[in-house]
C-alpha cells in the first residue's frame, strides 16, 4: 500500500478554506479516483514541534492506495480536474510525497 501526503505550507497571509477542503475537494478526490482510493484522511494543522511554534503545514491530506501505480493512472485520468479545484480553497501550493506504507 502507498500513501500520497498532499501538504499546503502554512503560509502568512495565504487563504486556506478547511470546509470546502473537507466538504467538497477531498469528496471530489475520491469520485475521481473511484475504488483507486482505498480512503484518505485530513488533517488540520495546530502547533509545531513546540505549543509556541505554528504549525509547518495548515492543512495535509493522505490518500491510500493499493499501488504508485494505481494512483498515477488515476491522476493522468482526473489530475485536471482535481489540481483545477484546488483554486477554490487555496492560494497555497501543495508540496505532494508518494510513500510506502510499511505499518498500518
Amino acid at each position: 500500500m502507498i500513501k500520497v501526503s498532499v501538504m499546503y505550507p502554512n503560509t502568512t497571509g495565504a487563504r486556506f478554506d478547511h470546509q470546502y477542503y473537507r466538504d467538497r475537494h477531498m469528496p471530489l478526490v475520491k469520485e475521481k479516483l473511484a475504488d483507486r482510493c482505498l480512503f484518505y484522511t485530513i488533517d488540520k494543522g495546530l502547533a509545531g514541534g513546540s505549543p509556541d511554534a505554528p504549525a509547518p503545514y495548515v492543512a495535509m491530506c493522505h490518500v491510500f492506495c493499493e499501488s504508485a501505480k494505481a494512483f498515477h493512472d488515476g491522476m493522468a485520468l482526473h489530475g485536471k480536474a482535481i489540481f483545477d479545484d484546488i483554486s477554490h480553497f487555496t492560494d497555497l501550493v501543495p508540496l505532494v510525497q508518494v510513500s510506502e506504507v510499511v505499518v498500518a
